[in-house]
């Protein structure tokens, strides 16, 4: 399969920043934070050519921090052509220790390493980063170097008790640098400091916005697609229902969409889909029941990891059926957001590796001879849920909880059948339904829990109802808060929800007579079961 053209040029079309990734675990975090300010960026490694940086035509660079000292051997070092270029340079943590090294400055490790909330003390009041900022900040701070001597022409314009030299700048340079992490969201003010960089010293305006992303998209798949034939899995999650939209929307009839129905989506899912995308947006559905099919694949099957091969191979054979039934097509629309591209090109982190391929549509052969049509490549998650309201389509689709591409397979511990999966299907159904009349289910406007469902365990226990003994399921509810899924702290759902969860569960899901409720963070624990 031919793979997407590289991105080499700012599509929003008034200034771009270029985020080196220097290893931080924080990286995404800049990237999201310069986006929330309706400014184009893009996370790139450190090693990442000159050209391909530069063809971005950036009004500014963002230094991400990352876990090494800049006298380790084989540490990254700063590109030549991030000073040579003039431009605005915000250097964080690790990245203001190498703009500081390289600038002739001293980088050394602090006599106490610093991993944890501080306070931090404007001192020069008059510096553009904390324009309409107080003068005592709370923020966090992740580092075991510090600076000891600044660079010649730097000066201090921040400090906390273990930090003279908390932040600094070059004012006639526009360089900058940052010991703490603006990014995070323990630093209450990160995001005014981030958008001061990018308003007041890049002089990169605000004009990011989904209404221009629709409009650029549409022209560029036109133009990208011409009068070819378009295929497109849709699966009736967000990423894949925004592309489909996109791209419908550029060029119509030459789209076509198969929806593979496999039995595991939650209850009237694939009626929802088929309403929503042939019946409401009058687009050309191929709706494929295919049921049978994966359950004869999955019988006796309990390895989670054998389950997803499973799914995913029928996928690809299901949907290679259905494209050569249908005809001839020249694009494969696919909707891969940016987290996806991020971890495949491992994003410059140490030891990082190539870990998903084709992410949206199962793996798809090598010799499928299908161009990639990307529109939401450079998105990220909450920029897809933002295109796809500008779009129109309804909230039930936009704001869709993450829901796993094996579906309810994966939570059903041990064995699928169609009887479990209907008892997990009813369960699950009940619990949204009562977060949702409880203003608790995530919608427009982010409040509420940002994943909840249910789990149907491969245990029985011992029940009581009306005067007869009961040995049957046990189903465990589990609600999650993030912010950006990669941490995640248990709902502190009301007692009197879980009871009528619970309760309702237990009167009208046959075979379930017990219901547990999940206390687990992540990490330790992840946010799905299996």
């Amino acid at each position: 399969m031919s793979q997407p053209r590289p991105h080499v040029e700012d599509p929003s079309g008034d200034g771009a920043i270029a985020i080196l990734d220097f290893g931080s675990q924080y990286s995404q975090l800049i990237a999201r934070r310069v986006r929330e300010a309706q400014v184009y960026c893009e996370l790139l490694a450190h090693d990442t050519p000159a050209e391909e940086v530069l063809a971005l035509k950036p009004r500014g660079f963002i230094l991400s921090g990352g876990p090494n000292s800049v006298y380790d051997r084989g540490a990254p070092g700063l590109p030549d052509y991030v000073l040579q270029s003039g431009l605005p340079v915000l250097g964080i943590c690790y990245g203001m220790q190498l703009l500081a090294h390289n600038l002739g400055g001293r980088v050394a490790p602090a006599q106490r390493r610093e991993y944890g909330p501080a306070l931090l003390q404007v001192t020069d009041l008059e510096s553009p980063l904390f324009a309409g900022l107080p003068f005592a900040l709370p923020v966090w701070m992740s580092h075991g170097d510090r600076i000891e001597e600044l660079p010649p022409g730097f000066k201090v314009i921040a400090q906390t008790d273990n930090s003279p030299i908390a932040a600094t700048s070059h004012l006639g340079r526009r360089l900058y640098g940052l010991q703490f992490h603006p990014e995070v969201i323990h630093t209450p003010h990160g995001t005014e400091i981030i958008r001061n960089f990018l308003y007041r010293v890049c002089n990169v305006p605000p004009t990011w916005t989904p209404a221009r992303f629709v409009s650029q998209s549409v022209d560029a798949i036109r133009e990208q697609v011409g009068d070819g034939q378009v295929l497109c899995a849709l699966s009736g999650g967000v990423d894949s229902a925004v592309t489909a939209t996109l791209v419908h929307r550029a060029v119509h009839d030459q789209l076509t969409c198969i929806f593979v129905d496999h039995g595991m989506l939650r209850l009237g899912e694939p009626q929802q889909v088929i309403r929503t995308f042939e019946q409401e947006q009058g687009m050309r559905l191929a709706a494929v029941h295919a049921v049978e099919e994966y359950l004869h694949a999955l019988a006796d099957v309990g390895d989670p990891e054998e389950k997803r091969r499973i799914i995913g191979e029928k996928f690809v054979r299901i949907f290679e059926r259905e494209a050569q039934r249908l005809g001839q097509f020249d694009f494969l629309a696919q909707g891969t957001i940016y987290p996806d591209v991020i971890e495949s090109a491992g994003s410059g982190r140490p030891g990082a590796q190539r870990i998903k391929t084709h992410h949206n549509v199962g793996g798809l052969p090598d010799d499928m001879t299908m161009e990639l049509v990307e529109p939401l490549r450079f998105l990220f998650k909450d920029e897809v849920r933002k295109v796809g309201h500008e779009l129109g389509l309804p909230d039930e689709i936009v704001y869709r909880q993450p829901f796993p591409g094996p579906g309810l397979a994966v939570r059903i511990l041990g064995e699928i059948t169609w009887e479990r999966l209907e008892t997990l299907r009813a369960a699950d159904a009940i619990f949204r339904q009562e977060l949702m009349a409880a203003g608790l289910l995530r919608q427009r406007g982010g409040q509420g829990t940002a994943q909840s469902f249910a789990v149907l365990l491969p245990v029985r226990s011992v029940g009581v109802m009306g005067d007869s003994r009961t040995y049957a399921n046990v189903v465990a509810l589990r609600a999650v808060t993030t912010d950006d899924f990669m941490t995640a702290d248990w709902a502190r759902l009301p007692y009197d929800l879980l009871a009528r969860a619970s309760n309702r569960i237990v009167n009208e899901v046959p075979g379930v007579n017990r219901v547990v409720y999940d206390v687990s963070s992540k990490p330790p624990a992840t946010i799905e079961w299996e």
